[in-house]
């Protein structure tokens, strides 16, 4: 390694990137609190669990439409295009870049290793890791190639599910779709015991998620999205080189279409009954909704950060941006802390409504941590370790 190579300057980071990373960090959040805070069947079909009409079936609504998926694929974009960036960046200045990049991925997938079996089974750095490891070698493909193999990508596990949808019939009953109150009172339990019981217990889902499902499925979509991440870099999209005019456009047409699609996934699932067939089936809407979606908040984001440049909000979305890998694992910290039984044990306890004022409070924590701490600070607590295992040194 050369004796040169140095992380990247706060002072010669791009602005936008760090402003989507830290709006990408909060969104992530109001669905991630779903899954720590509630049984998983809450997840599957939010109909048989956690209060769903009033208020409580309107906050689901929201987020489902407006941040489900959404927030996560344009955090996958932003990864995509920081692989790019950082492997573009060594080598420009004639540093070993494909090697700091398999060692920084390596220091990456432990550190999401540790964040899944001693914290939460809904870690998503190992995927990161694991998907990081192939989608660099496109890192010097023109935009045109990398949006086609993005669409490549995406289209395998759209496509497998479709296949099996065809298969089945709206008058079968599938068994993810229901549990038994046994089985509801023994998760509840499970999550409000003891830490070492509940690391037992999400040690078959971590093996599941890291190694079949990534296979299978999420290996293909979080691929696919960094690809797409690389292609709006080189484009300029994402460093905010383009024009308001284009910007705009950009957020007419990806919103209005994604959305559109999201809500008649909706639509769909309702106009079935919410059947265990249409649960099965009505994430396909969502599937390409969410990509498009997302394309638009960074539309907004862009339009957002020309007009208000050097604002107190865009300090503070940036501040939460440049600190994402912390703030990511201080989510689950103060989450887990609050509903497993390590901590407050409130676990299934919570409504929905009740969950969103939790991410406010949480919000409002880590963009006042994040702020105070650049002040004193190079990188977040978490970006330190992770850089100083990647350089070999502190």
């Amino acid at each position: 390694m050369s004796s040169s190579a140095a992380p990247t300057t706060p002072e010669d980071r791009i602005i936008s990137l760090d402003v989507l990373r830290g709006v990408a960090i909060l969104g992530i959040l109001v669905i991630n609190i779903q899954s720590i805070s509630m049984p998983s069947i809450a997840r599957i079909n939010p109909a048989t669990y956690g209060g769903f009409e009033g208020a409580n079936y309107i906050v689901w609504l929201l987020s489902h439409v407006f941040v489900e998926q959404k927030f996560i694929v344009l955090f996958s974009m932003l990864f995509g295009a920081g692989v790019l960036l950082f492997v573009s960046s060594k080598k420009s200045k004639g540093e070993p870049a494909l090697k700091l990049h398999y060692k920084r991925t390596f220091w990456l997938l432990v550190i999401g290793l540790a964040h899944a079996y001693l914290l939460w089974d809904g870690d998503i750095l190992v995927t990161y890791a694991l998907c990081s490891l192939v989608v660099v070698l496109a890192y010097n493909w023109p935009a045109e190639r990398l949006v086609v193999a993005a669409v490549v990508l995406l289209s395998v596990p759209f496509i497998q599910q479709v296949e099996t949808v065809m298969m089945l019939d709206h008058g079968m009953e599938l068994g993810y779709w229901t549990t038994t109150p046994e089985e509801l009172q023994q998760e509840i339990a499970v999550h409000q015991g003891s830490w070492s019981a509940l690391a037992a217990d999400r040690f078959g889902s971590n093996v599941y998620s890291q190694t079949i499902a990534v296979v299978d499925r999420a290996g293909w979509r979080y691929s696919g999205a960094m690809l797409l991440g690389m292609a709006l870099f080189r484009w300029g999209v994402l460093s905010n080189e383009r024009s308001s005019e284009e910007y705009i456009k950009l957020v007419a047409g990806c919103f209005t279409v994604g959305i559109t699609i999201t809500v008649a996934g909706v639509a769909y699932l309702h106009y079935h009954d919410w059947g265990s067939v249409a649960g099965f089936s009505w994430g396909l809407f969502n599937y390409w909704g969410s990509i498009l979606v997302s394309i638009s908040y960074v539309g907004v984001v862009m339009l957002f950060c020309r007009r208000w440049a050097g604002g107190r909000v865009e300090k503070a979305l940036s501040s939460v941006g440049r600190t994402a890998l912390s703030n990511y694992l201080l989510q689950t910290v103060v989450a887990t802390t609050i509903f497993y039984g390590h901590g407050l044990a409130l676990f299934g306890q919570v409504s929905r409504v009740e969950q969103m004022g939790i991410v406010l409070l949480i919000w409002v924590v880590q963009v006042g941590v994040s702020v105070l701490w650049l002040q004193r600070f190079r990188y977040g607590p978490a970006e330190w370790v992770w850089r100083s295992l990647t350089y070999g040194r502190a």
